[in-house]
């Protein structure tokens, strides 16, 4: 309530000025160091604003899933304080939906919120590729897929500023592990970075017209990516045509002269030390100042910034009243929250076990101790303060307790030492023996950060700042799971977690297994409608589940997470599924995939050409006893290519819902652009003219139909 009273207020002051219709003016108005304090942090969340000439400081909030628990400057003490948000599934759950349009709602929710609690930028989407399952902020972004990655990043964004708010694009670019991420320096092929790495960030600028984009930590090609000529002048702004701000990652900015000439705009962040003792002394601060006194800086370049950042105000309505007023915690939220979980939890397996039916009695065990935990605060800087947090065994006490006997046991302790707990386990054991169902609930686990310094509970395995060791269950789950489904063939196993796990020791025996991702607030309800069937599962693997961390490229190549704090992307184009279907590795479970309770045909398959452009077209006919959704996918094969390249890549999906015995048409457009390749001797986008193979399909492996075109 303070905050959104405070905002108010705000504006009211602020408001006497005229929406400036051209900044230039405003701008000669300010003097030097008025425009400096403007290009740094004026507290840990906000940037500097010139009171004299009311313009105002730009408030921002960690937020990718969520607007983040309160941080800057000291709201806390204020009496009543509430900074309750929406806690929506971690951005990874989103990609797995494979569903636009969900991509927009999930943006709108941030955005709402964020307006309604006085924010203007929210640091949201991560949109870096997923390159090693070790990433311990994988859970954050959308898939190891540049078209995955780019379509679902682009509907976020527009979301998100349809609201009044700005988002923010991250981290440009190739921060793509946790391990050393403030110095680790990234070397790449440009054939990776353009075909790979790039994409989605282009999108985000071209198409989405994103308000601001943050630098990484890492360094790229020798040079620190938050003040790197190449990425944000040459790239960003100058080839793609940016118009908003570029901001550091917090403690990201090394050196003044760099920044300034370099591309960055604006300076966050920066750790207070003997060096800083306030935000005045940010690299962008005075000593940026004396840059321009003595010349060695132009004070064009301190200009540019300032229109850079007024043009950002000016978007999220810091010179108007016209943002919208937002809203926070409504139902529509939580819906919104609950339907992506929905859609974003894979069935990775089901041999006649799944679904169960709601209205039988009978004696059903949870066991795990993820089953009763909760990960809104988990992660690091992405942390929510949840209105609320359905737990997957309230969940299913809830959808299944007035028929059946629900029983919890956790099986296995949670703690930074991992030991066994033998007395537990053998409890699980031995309450599954006799149990008519049982739903394991394990997995990957997030940790709690809090505040001044860095102290975490437990062990961390999904967060910032860390990468995971390896793919093993912890806490001695993969021996809990080899028991529970030897005695028990109706064992359903759900798993937590931003990315797979080694499954080779008791998959064969499992019956089902889900991947629930960290589903949000609404997660318990969501896993209870699936596994019901009250909800057909249509979620999709964004990235490849490997068999062994070795049939990954980044590790295959012994190119993670590098040497002396150095790494080369050995892989180059191969990431991925890309590198899998390259070497012809069975992965564990393939990207795309996902399985439903119904089934699904493609038929008459019918591509035209006009225009340059081509026109695919198809049938899916929902052959099943069941309503479903089923995501098509389509990927190109260049036939005889002369180039090294993927044998097969994602260039179109589509996502819609078909009842039972339903036909539906389905269309999908390919361009020119969809068939480029980056040649690195000439530096430009070429395409390889000969034959191509259009494949569609329910996977990267499963794929039903195809056909032959000539570009």
């Amino acid at each position: 309530m303070f905050i959104k009273q405070w905002y108010f207020l705000f504006f009211i002051l602020f408001s006497c000025s005229p929406k400036p219709e051209s900044f230039q003016e405003l701008i000669e108005q300010l003097t030097l160091s008025e425009k400096i304090q403007m290009i740094h942090a004026s507290s840990s969340f906000t940037s500097g604003g010139v009171e004299r000439l009311n313009i105002p400081e730009l408030v921002m909030s960690d937020g990718p899933y969520g607007v983040r628990v309160e941080h800057g400057r000291d709201y806390t003490r204020v009496k009543d304080f509430d900074d309750q948000a929406t806690y929506l599934p971690k951005c990874i759950t989103l990609g797995a939906t494979w569903n636009k349009s969900l991509g927009v709602a999930y943006g709108k929710v941030l955005g709402a919120e964020a307006a309604e609690r006085g924010k203007d930028i929210i640091l949201g989407p991560g949109i870096n590729i997923i390159r090693s399952p070790l990433n311990g902020r994988n859970f954050e972004y959308l898939s190891e897929d540049p078209y995955l990655t780019k379509q679902m990043g682009a509907g976020y964004i527009l979301g998100v500023q349809s609201q009044g708010v700005g988002a923010c694009a991250k981290h440009f670019v190739a921060n793509n592990q946790e391990t050393w991420r403030h110095d680790v320096n990234v070397n790449m092929s440009e054939r990776a970075l353009r075909e790979i790495y790039f994409p989605a960030f282009k999108t985000a600028v071209q198409e989405a017209d994103v308000y601001t984009v943050m630098g990484a930590y890492n360094k790229f090609r020798g040079t620190h990516a938050s003040h790197h000529h190449y990425l944000l002048n040459a790239v960003l702004k100058e080839e793609w045509g940016f118009r908003g701000v570029v901001m550091s990652d917090w403690n990201a900015t090394h050196n003044s002269k760099e920044a300034l000439l370099n591309g960055l705009d604006l300076e966050m962040g920066t750790e207070l030390s003997e060096r800083v003792s306030d935000y005045d002394d940010f690299y962008l601060g005075k000593p940026a100042q004396a840059l321009v006194e003595n010349g060695v800086v132009k004070s064009a370049v301190i200009d540019e910034k300032i229109q850079r950042i007024l043009w950002v105000m000016d978007q999220v309505h810091k010179f108007d009243l016209d943002r919208p007023e937002g809203k926070r915690n409504t139902r529509d939220h939580q819906n919104i929250a609950r339907q992506v979980a929905e859609e974003g939890m894979v069935l990775l397996k089901n041999e006649q076990c799944l679904p169960w039916d709601r209205h039988v009695a009978q004696d059903i065990v949870v066991i795990g101790a993820n089953a009763n935990r909760k990960f809104c605060m988990g992660g690091g800087s992405s942390q929510v303060n949840a209105k609320y947090e359905i737990t997957a065994l309230e969940g299913i006490q809830r959808h299944f307790g007035q028929q059946a006997k629900i029983s919890y046991f956790p099986g296995y302790k949670i703690s930074k030492a991992q030991e066994k707990d033998t007395a537990l386990m053998q409890q699980a054991v031995a309450a599954a023996k006799k149990a008519d169902k049982v739903i394991f609930v394990g997995g990957w686990i997030q940790n709690w950060f809090s505040g001044d310094s860095v102290r975490w509970e437990d062990h961390i395995f999904d967060s910032e700042e860390v990468d995971k060791p390896d793919l093993k269950l912890p806490f001695h789950q993969r021996e809990l799971l080899e028991q529970l489904t030897a005695v028990n063939d109706q064992t359903a196993i759900v798993l937590y977690g931003g990315g797979p796990v080694e499954m080779s020791s008791w998959l064969l025996q499992a019956k089902a297994v889900i991947f629930a991702w960290y589903p949000g607030m609404e997660g318990g309800n969501a896993l209870a409608n699936i596994l019901s069937g009250a909800v057909n599962p249509s979620g999709k693997l964004p990235m490849t589940f490997p068999k062994k961390l070795s049939d990954n490229s980044a590790h295959y190549f012994a190119a993670y997470p590098g040497t002396n704090h150095s790494v080369n992307y050995e892989e180059g184009i191969y990431v991925g599924y890309r590198f899998a279907d390259h070497k012809n590795i069975d992965p564990e479970f393939c990207f795309g995939h996902g399985l439903s309770y119904t089934t699904f045909e493609y038929s008459d398959l019918n591509i035209v050409k006009r225009d340059g452009q081509f026109t695919v077209k198809l049938t899916i006919e929902n052959t099943g006893q069941q309503e479903g959704k089923e995501t098509v996918q389509l990927y190109i094969e260049k036939l005889n290519s002369q180039i090294e390249r993927a044998p097969r890549e994602l260039k179109g999906f589509t996502k819609l819902a078909i009842k039972a015995g339903e036909r539906k048409a389905v269309e999908l457009q390919l361009s020119e652009e969809d068939f480029q390749f980056y040649d690195e001797t000439d530096r430009r986008w070429k395409v390889e003219k000969g034959p191509y193979k259009i494949h569609l399909g329910a996977s990267s492996r499963d794929l039903r139909v195809g056909a032959v075109i000539d570009i």
